[in-house]
């Protein structure tokens, strides 16, 4: 089998073996493909690897040896999968990989908002401690998670992590899923419409997938249901979010702040009117990238490819 990873950089920056893929055929890997360079790199490959490289219809069309693609993410939107299926391809994701390092993400980000490490540190280094007259020198107030109310939206495998991690710093919990899910036994936990999750919570965490039904659905009218002194955190989609109704909400101080990991366009750019909004945490979309879950996401492909090649592939999403 000839196998092509089109962009395996951010899987494998050096700390990530693709010997386990490696094992199954002969593999060709570029750090990147630009979308003048796809064509002619996926030529004559049996399977080809992608994260954020484009497949679409016309490029598919095109490739008359493919036989699978694997995408090295959960989201597998890169790809025209309708077309893929029409060549009898099929196209596999990694579906649960990132679960522990995004909700870890979720609450190193928000400590981080809260205590502010680094700028405490800068400030101590520019002198700041020296200067006050107090032994103990805080830049702003700090509060505790202990008994706030931590919202999720979305309870699927990250966003039931999210609340485990939550019930550990003693938060309440109100959350909001599309389909019935049993009460997971935590101290205080409930499961509440979507306009009382934003009403009622200090910190609220976007754990949900996109789709054409709730792109842009956190909006100003909902952002408005938000206490002046809530955070809203989303390490998920970015187009959950309409960006314009947000950044006016941060700058005019309707809300405390924004935690975001993921915007519409990445990566981000000066036109986005979070890129310069107030008390806006922005991260590269990163949350998912912890080396142990990058593990997991290569050997799952490996396993994806595997299954293949025997003839009863596994993880396959356009059946």
């Amino acid at each position: 089998m000839r196998i092509v990873v089109l962009d395996g950089l951010t899987l494998n920056p050096g700390d990530n073996s693709w010997q386990a893929v490696e094992s199954l055929g002969e593999v060709t890997v570029y750090d990147r493909t630009s979308k003048d360079q796809i064509l002619q790199r996926s030529t004559g490959a049996q399977i080809l690897l992608t994260n954020k490289t484009p497949l679409d219809a016309d490029c598919l069309a095109q490739l008359n040896s493919l036989q699978m693609i694997s995408v090295l993410a959960t989201g597998y939107n890169v790809v025209d999968v309708e077309q893929a299926k029409k060549q009898g391809v099929p196209v596999c994701n990694v579906p649960v990989y990132g679960t522990h390092s995004v909700a870890q993400h979720v609450f190193a980000t928000l400590l981080s908002f809260i205590h502010r490490p680094f700028e405490h540190d800068r400030a101590i280094r520019d002198g700041k401690w020296n200067e006050c007259q107090d032994f103990s020198f805080c830049l702003q107030p700090i509060h505790e998670l202990n008994g706030k109310v931590l919202g999720i939206v979305g309870y699927g495998r990250i966003g039931a992590q999210v609340a485990k991690l939550a019930d550990a710093f003693g938060m309440k919990i109100r959350c909001h899923t599309r389909s019935p899910k049993p009460d997971p036994g935590f101290s205080d936990f409930g499961f509440c419409d979507l306009e009382e999750v934003f009403s009622e919570s200090d910190f609220i965490s976007l754990n949900c997938p996109q789709t054409p039904e709730n792109t842009g659905f956190v909006c100003e009218k909902l952002i408005d249901r938000m206490k002046p002194t809530a955070i809203l955190i989303n390490a998920s989609r970015g187009g959950l979010i309409n960006e314009s109704d947000l950044a006016n909400a941060l700058n005019q101080g309707r809300i405390r702040g924004a935690i975001l990991d993921v915007v519409s366009v990445e990566p981000i750019e000066e036109t986005n009117p979070l890129f310069k909004a107030k008390n806006c945490l922005l991260t590269p979309h990163y949350a998912w990238a912890a080396v142990e879950a990058r593990r997991r996401l290569m050997q799952t492909t490996a396993e994806n490819i595997q299954a293949f090649i025997s003839r009863s592939p596994i993880n396959v999403v356009n059946r």
